[in-house]
């Protein structure tokens, strides 16, 4: 089964009226194609507009953590733009220089980790008991056994 715009949509209602983003248009995009990613967000922080994209074969049932993890980067976009303009500051615009590029991977690596343990307590929060995505684990898991 592939995910549809309207299977996005619900979800993205009820988390931009929670997380206080309704002040932002946001656009739903279904990545219909081989795509690597299970969901990204592109943000016009000038005109608070956002396109949330989705890939088409997430599972239904992770649908909606993948929302709320993409809608909390949105949320955390202007920290995420202050650590990159500070990196710059810091080790200029060479992003071959293996400082920038260390101490950007650190960054990225952190805001990760921060927003789904984010994602995790608001889906705790809502009191439903589901099994969360994994994605990225199962890839290392099929990587080491040869099988992907």
């Amino acid at each position: 089964m592939c995910i549809t715009e309207k299977d996005i949509t619900g979800f993205l209602e009820k988390w931009q009226q929670i997380l206080q983003l309704r002040d932002w248009s946001i656009r739903v995009v279904v990545a219909d194609r081989d795509w690597r990613k299970s969901g990204d967000i592109k943000i016009d922080q000038d005109n608070r507009n956002a396109a949330l994209i989705i890939n088409q074969r997430v599972e239904i049932q992770f649908l909606e953590e993948i929302v709320i993890h993409e809608l909390l980067h949105l949320k955390l976009w202007g920290m995420d733009q202050m650590i990159e303009a500070l990196l710059s500051s810091l080790y200029g615009s060479d992003e071959d220089d293996p400082r920038r590029v260390f101490a950007y991977g650190q960054f990225m690596s952190v805001l990760e980790v921060t927003t789904q343990d984010l994602t995790k307590a608001l889906i705790s929060a809502t009191g439903e008991k589901r099994e969360m995505y994994f994605l990225r684990v199962e890839k290392q898991v099929e990587k080491e056994l040869g099988r992907g």
